[in-house]
This record gives structure tokens, C-alpha cells and sequence, in this order.
């Protein structure tokens, strides 16, 4: 398998965690985002400072004509892909009795198409069928699929349910050829991305109450799981959503 790995949604969070562990871990990462540039390249050179290897990938990933050409920068970058992480993605609150017709086309193109799009491209130059040595997919899903989300998440965690299935007949479409297919439901993640429901505090009192474990996660915990899911040590984890939620 080749050591190039693709991060969507990389530029903060959990994505750039992961980014982050890759790069230390000896992958060329690919570090997509879609309007966060500063932080992408401040994230590119803080790898390269660490000895890693990165490039900063502009991309609205719920567009497959900017997906081909991310990848295609990635081939010239850095080669063949080897691992894929479908990181990209949004929250949504709102109740669907509310709902426009473009916040739900939004949720789901940002959490779900994006996710075919990408692994798409990635089948296209990882699998043997396509003369390809192989790969690791692994989607970001969320314990939201089968706990329904947080208030006004309806959206959301059909998104995310859609994550799961994909992942499941996905991985039994490409696993005869040489593709690894796997999913991490991450819970409660102190990331930025919790301002939607109120922010870190409520999130964390939340955590307090719900999480058997008495509190919530860190993106470096989430980024520890998705490295070694798409690691040799993890070579017959297939078609399997991991939760990373503290027991909740």
C-alpha cells in the first residue's frame, strides 16, 4: 500500500489531528479544505517543520468535478493514493419541519456525497481491478447514526446512518480487491465544530452526564483510532464502524 494519505476537511479539528499523527507516522499527507487556507497552510508547514511531508488541497469535496482535480494534484504531489480519510463534513441544526430544501441538500452533499465522490477517485487508483496495489478507506461517521443526534440534528444523523451503510456495502463491493473499508463514529469531540449546540461548555457538561466515561473526547484520541485503522495492524478490520465515543 502506497504511504500517501488524503485528509478531507483537514485544515482544523480532527481532520488536521489526524494529518498531524499521519505525517509523524511517516505519510505524505494531502491536507484538503474548502475555506479554511490559512489553516491548512499553517497546518502544512507545521508538518513540514516536524521532518513530514504535506500539501495543502483546495477543494469543495461535494463537488466531484474539484474532487478529480484534487486527487490529480495529489497524484503530481505525491503519487498514488494509499489511504483516504473521509473527514469532510458539517453539522446541522435545525428542525426538519423547518427545513429548506438547500440546508438539507447542503448537509447532505458536505456529509454524504462528498464521501462517494471521494472514494470514488480513490477506488480508481487503489484498487487491483484498476491495476492498483490497494488501500484503506475509512469514513467519519458519528454515534448521531444510531443515537438520532443532539437537538435539531435530524439532518445530521441521517447523514451520518447514510455513512454507515455506505461503508458497509462499500467495503463488500472493493474488499476482493485489495480495499480496506472501515468507519469511526467519534461521540462527544472537544473540536470547534460543537458551536452549532451551544459550545465547548455545554458539550462538556453534556459529556459530564451521558458518557459512562464522565467526559468527552480529544481529536488526538479520534486521530489514534483512524491511523491505526488504516494500518497494517488493523489488516482484517473490514466493513466495520468503530465507536469512539467513551461508551455512550
Amino acid at each position: 500500500m502506497s504511504k500517501v494519505m488524503l485528509v478531507t476537511g483537514a485544515s482544523r479539528g480532527i481532520g488536521a489531528q489526524i494529518a498531524l499523527l499521519a505525517a509523524r507516522q511517516g505519510w505524505s499527507v494531502g491536507v484538503n479544505y474548502h475555506r479554511s487556507a490559512d489553516a491548512a497552510l499553517e497546518l502544512v508547514r507545521e508538518i513540514g517543520a516536524d521532518g513530514g511531508r504535506a500539501v495543502a488541497l483546495a477543494a469543495n469535496v461535494s463537488r466531484p468535478e474539484e474532487v478529480e482535480r484534487m486527487f490529480a494534484e495529489l497524484d503530481q504531489a505525491f503519487g498514488r493514493v494509499g489511504a483516504l480519510i473521509n473527514n469532510a463534513g458539517v453539522l446541522a441544526s435545525f428542525r426538519l419541519a423547518d427545513a429548506a430544501p438547500g440546508q438539507l441538500e447542503e448537509v447532505f452533499r458536505a456529509n454524504v456525497f462528498s464521501a462517494y465522490y471521494c472514494a470514488r477517485e480513490a477506488i480508481r487508483r487503489m484498487s487491483t481491478r484498476h491495476g492498483g496495489p490497494g488501500g484503506a478507506i475509512l469514513n467519519m461517521s458519528s454515534v448521531a447514526s444510531r443515537l438520532g443526534g443532539l437537538g435539531g440534528g435530524t439532518a445530521y444523523a441521517g447523514s451520518k446512518g447514510a455513512i454507515d451503510s455506505l461503508t458497509l456495502a462499500l467495503a463488500k463491493e472493493v474488499g476482493g480487491e485489495g480495499i480496506r473499508v472501515n468507519a469511526l463514529r467519534p461521540g462527544l469531540i472537544e473540536t470547534e465544530i460543537h458551536s452549532v449546540h451551544g459550545g465547548l461548555d455545554q458539550m462538556r457538561a453534556l459529556a459530564r452526564q451521558s458518557v459512562p466515561l464522565g467526559r468527552s473526547g480529544t481529536a488526538q484520541e479520534v486521530a489514534e483510532v483512524a491511523l491505526w485503522a488504516v494500518s497494517e495492524g488493523a489488516s482484517y478490520v473490514h466493513g466495520t464502524c468503530i465507536d469512539v465515543a467513551g461508551g455512550r
